[in-house]
């Protein structure tokens, strides 16, 4: 391919360049969510890296209101872009802003050019909204996710525990994922209290027919907790740590979990 991943069409009201507003260049490391029933790889993350070296809070911490938008432009391009160039054939997980999208038909142009142009079929895209970004207005989200939906994307609501949205986001939002954010999963071998709650998160979930990705996952005691209350879909360093230039593959993760399991 010899397109580049910041080539792409704008419309007036959208500045679309890379990097607006940012003093390090950056990329995207892709991190593993594990189906542990099939075992398989369900689905990529992308995450934000500055190049050459650094923690995603450098960039992140750069991300303001007038580059908000074009910030989150180039990382769904980005991450379309190197996710075909490393081949993945699973699932591509990509967060947004939910106060980056001010209206969902404009602003997902530059991510179905990317699609097309990379070969990367939009029905294995997710988009996760951020929960920890406060929502201004619920209604307008709701829009987004539906908007989605109806386009042919998956969408997940991001850190459910532990941002803004609550339990209202599974009365209002028909996301097809819920991640639950990794704060209430830390630990949980050791603390009933955690496991309960959680228990009827993944119980409920799977009630309203939504998959239920368990994130954060560190060590072999939570994971055995954590499948035997019926948690299928796992993230985390246990499985594999977010990587830049090769995805984590089926084999390697399984190796990881096993030598985990032996040395507990």
């Amino acid at each position: 391919m010899n397109q580049h991943p910041n080539h792409a069409p704008s419309c007036a009201n959208c500045a679309d360049r890379d990097g607006t507003g940012f003093a390090t260049p950056f990329t995207m490391a892709f991190q593993p969510i594990f189906d542990i029933q099939s075992g398989t790889v369900f689905a990529y993350e992308a995450l934000v890296r500055p190049i050459g070296g650094g923690a995603a809070i450098d960039i992140l911490s750069q991300v303001h209101e007038k580059n908000r938008y074009s910030f989150d432009q180039q990382c769904r391009k980005k991450a379309i872009f190197l996710a075909a160039q490393l081949d993945m054939k699973s699932r591509l997980s990509i967060n947004f802003m939910p106060n980056a999208v001010y209206e969902p038909e404009h602003c997902i142009r530059a991510t179905l050019w990317a699609a097309r142009t990379y070969g990367f079929p939009i029905e294995k895209i997710i988009f996760e909204f951020v929960e920890s970004e406060e929502i201004r207005d619920p209604l307008h989200l709701q829009n987004v996710v539906d908007s989605y939906n109806r386009m042919g994307f998956s969408t997940a609501i991001d850190d459910f525990g532990a941002g803004y949205a609550g339990l209202s986001a599974l009365c209002d939002l028909k996301t097809n994922l819920v991640k639950i954010d990794m704060t209430l999963l830390h630990n949980i071998d050791a603390n009933p209290r955690r496991q309960t709650i959680v228990r009827s998160m993944i119980n409920m979930t799977a009630e309203l027919g939504i998959l239920c990705i368990l994130e954060g996952v560190e060590t072999a005691a939570e994971f055995a907790t954590l499948r035997e209350m019926g948690g299928r879909y796992f993230q985390g360093f246990l499985f594999g740590r977010p990587t830049l230039d090769r995805l984590d593959d089926a084999a390697a993760i399984l190796a990881r979990i096993r030598d985990a399991e032996l040395s507990h």
